[in-house]
């Protein structure tokens, strides 16, 4: 039985199905099943999320793998961007090791560290921290910015792009390898099948390295659509994201956590290495998004 946390987002929309069509027994940690959609009748649902611990007991009864992939990118109602990704990471480990699994899959990210300048990405590292001294066995993946098409970040994009100018936060320099959450998942599903023996950390990354720059005008190409670029200083950014979320709360568009990822480069050195050694040659941006 594999337990997946994060089955409604970006890389568990694309992961559950093929979990499903391989055979796998699954079963889901949501607070809203319904998100789901047809997948929900192929699995387990266990009722709960990571700001619940008293949840991971149910959850992990059977289990022998967990995929934890449920993360936040900014602060929730229940539970601080550090303690969704930190330490409710942590505590399912913790939990897990309690309850007799066998391996233990955790999503961090290129650029985790202790020292860096984002909450995201500091609280990534501990969290990989604690999977890598638990007892389990356990594979970190690491991806560069991952993107599906009609996610949260591609849609407003999309919506940016019908003002006269497409507004661009900070500089816009940052360097990523912006990979598809298909070929993730594709890269997953071969981890499970014995094609990572040995691996104890995989850096996942697309085949081109891109500035925000780049990524932003890849977008308007596969719309078609020709824009100049209004590069905002990150100051004035903050501010404004800052006064939206005071009003909006959790609906608004966007925070200052998460354009404040935008400045930070996800670059790995090892390239598409470690996702051609899983059988995985992930595809170009423009020509996923061009497709759909």
């Amino acid at each position: 039985m594999i337990l997946l946390t994060g089955a409604t987002g970006n890389v568990g929309s694309a992961l559950l199905p093929r979990l499903t069509m391989a055979g796998h027994r699954v079963r889901c940690l949501v607070r809203h099943p319904r998100r789901l959609g047809p997948e929900r009748v192929r699995v387990q649902i266990a009722l709960g999320d990571l700001a619940n611990p008293s949840s991971f007991r149910n959850a992990l009864r059977g289990v022998s793998t967990v995929i934890h992939l449920a993360a936040s990118v900014r602060d929730q109602e229940r539970a601080s961007i550090e303690e969704v990704n930190g330490v409710a990471t942590m505590r399912l480990v913790r939990a897990a090791e309690r309850a007799g699994v066998e391996r233990f899959v955790y999503f961090s990210a290129i650029g985790a560290s202790l020292h860096a300048p984002a909450r995201f990405f500091r609280a990534k590292a501990l969290a990989e921290q604690a999977v890598r001294e638990s007892s389990i066995e356990s594979i970190v993946f690491a991806p560069s910015i991952v993107y599906a098409l009609g996610d949260a970040w591609i849609a407003l994009l999309e919506r940016l792009s019908l003002l006269p100018l497409m507004p661009v936060a900070g500089r816009g320099r940052a360097r990523f390898q912006p990979i598809w959450a298909g070929d993730v998942a594709d890269c997953v599903i071969a981890a499970l099948d014995g094609r990572a023996a040995g691996a104890e950390r995989l850096e996942l990354a697309g085949p081109e390295t891109l500035s925000y720059d780049d990524i932003v005008r890849t977008v308007l190409r596969a719309r078609r659509r020709r824009r100049r670029l209004l590069h905002l200083p990150p100051r004035v950014v903050k501010a404004a994201l800052d006064t939206v979320e005071r009003f909006a709360g959790p609906t608004a568009f966007a925070t200052w956590d998460e354009a404040e990822l935008l400045e930070i480069p996800m670059v790995s050195e090892r390239g598409t290495a470690d996702a051609e050694l899983l059988g995985v040659r992930p595809l170009p941006m423009l020509q996923v998004l061009a497709g759909g």
